[in-house]
Formats: C-alpha cells, structure tokens, sequence
C-alpha cells in the first residue's frame, strides 16, 4: 500500500509538473488569440488576459489583406503565398536529394565516402550569417538575385546537409542483407532505391518534411537578404507590418498576423507531430 500512495504522489507531481509546463507556454497563444479578436477600445479598457466581449473578425481580415507592410497595404496575402512557392518546392527537392544522398552513403560506399559525410555533417552547423555573401555572389552570376526561384534554390541548397543527415542515420538501420539480395537478384541502383529502400521510408520523409517545412516557413534572414519586392516571405512582411511607425499601433491586427504567419507550422505539427518522434526514433538503433 505504502509503494501504491508513494506512486500516486509521483504520478500526481509529474501531471502537475506537466500541466504547469503547458501553461506556460500556451500563455502567449493564448493573449495572441484573445487580442486578435478584440477591438482596440476593448484592449485599451480592458486587462491582457480578458476574455472579449465580442468577437470581431476585422483585425484578422485586415491582417490578411489591408494592413500596411511598409508603404505597401496588401496585407499579408501576397507574401504567404510569396511563402508557400517557395517552401513546398525547397521542402520536396532538398528531401529527395536527401534521400538519394543518404541511401548512397549508407550502402553504396566509394573512396571518400566518409570525407564526404564529414563534409554534409560541418555544413549542418555552419551559421546563415557565413553563407550569405558566397550565396548572394552565386545568385547574381545566375540571374536569380531578388526572386523566388532563388530563394528557393538557397533554401534547398542549405537543407541538402541536414536531409542527407537525416536519411544517412535512418538507412544505416535498413539490413545490408536486403540490398545484397536485391543486387544477386540483377536489380540496380535505382531499382533497390525504389523497391526496397523507399517503402521503408516513411517515417524518415516526415521527419524531413516536418523539418524542412518549418526552417524553411520561419526563415527571416534569408528572405530579407535574398527576397526582393516581389519575393518576399510573411516572416519580412509580418516584421515590416509590426514596425511600422505610421498611425496608431494595432495589436489585435499584430496579433492576427502574426497567427497568420504560424498557422501553416502549427498545423503541420498537430496533424503530423506523431510522426516527427517516431521518425527520429526509428533510426536509432542499427539492426
């Protein structure tokens, strides 16, 4: 009995611990969503953690399309889907690149193999600010300074070292045996890739997607460096319309756009979130 009340206790302080730590950082969502659909003269009279009194959609539709981003008042339209073209193509080209690498270093090994991977594993922790200028020089030689497609490309060109990262660890786990059975059999490279390695595959292609999908979304310094008028992502539209000096200050159209600017990530995770965890687990252990 006494093992049993000692254990209760214990389960009693984890969920409290737990429940304390959700609070805490669901605070913030929470003032976020409250304030969006306020008015201003209800946010001014009233207190950060009220309830409204009514809910009013203006600020999120001005948000959306009429708020002011620098001497443009669009709202923040143009630059979410500014966003969209360029994180769904970065996100599906550097996994596949990633794939192909990882499947490569993890059973087709060369001379240089492990030179290589060294090479893939410092550039996954080398800082955005080392990048730019090489980048910036490359993307004007090609033409592609100020556009999406080159945003696109400096996305997928950064994310090549963590994919290939990502799906080398995975396939170390997949059995040699499987691939040597597949090459006895006469099935080559892009054979085995395709019938053996990829319906393994997965978990690993989630936890990339889930990945990439929110550096990429939530990068700021590169579309404000490499993103011209017209290339923008929301992160620099959703910056240019917080700071805007001119008028009055509207926090439920800030905070509105700023759930705007989240919501794609944060649906991402709740529909996919499983998968992320289970993904990074399941190369954890070769065999």
């Amino acid at each position: 009995m006494r093992a049993e009340s000692q254990g209760r206790i214990g389960r009693l302080f984890i969920y409290t611990l737990l429940f304390l730590c959700a609070l805490y950082y669901l605070a913030p969502l929470y003032v976020m969503l409250t304030t969006s659909v306020k008015t201003l003269d209800e946010i001014r009279s009233g207190n950060l953690l009220d309830l409204p009194h009514q809910i009013s959609l203006q600020a999120w539709q001005k948000a959306w399309s009429g708020a002011c981003t620098g001497v443009s008042c669009e709202g923040l339209a143009p630059y979410f889907w500014n966003s969209v073209r360029i994180t769904v193509p970065a996100v599906l080209i550097s996994t596949m690149i990633g794939s192909v690498n990882g499947y490569v270093l993890a059973h087709w090994k060369f001379r240089g193999s492990e030179i290589v991977f060294t090479a893939l594993m410092v550039g996954c922790f080398i800082p955005f600010q080392v990048v730019i200028l090489p980048m910036a020089r490359l993307l004007g030689l090609a033409g592609l300074s100020n556009t999406t497609t080159g945003l696109v490309m400096v996305h997928i060109v950064y994310g090549i070292a963590f994919t290939t990262l990502f799906f080398r660890n995975y396939y170390v786990s997949v059995p040699d045996e499987l691939v040597k059975a597949a090459r006895i059999d006469g099935a080559g490279f892009f054979r085995i890739y395709r019938s053996v390695i990829l319906p393994l595959s997965l978990p690993i292609f989630m936890v990339c997607f889930i990945w990439q999908f929110t550096q990429i979304w939530n990068d700021f310094l590169f579309g404000v460096v490499f993103g011209g008028t017209d290339a923008q992502p929301v992160t620099v539209a959703l910056n240019n319309l917080v700071n805007t000096s001119t008028g009055v200050t509207e926090y439920n159209v800030n905070m509105a756009a700023a759930i705007i600017a989240a919501l794609p990530t944060l649906g991402l995770y709740l529909v996919a979130g499983k998968y992320f965890v289970r993904g990074l687990t399941a190369g954890a252990v070769k065999g």
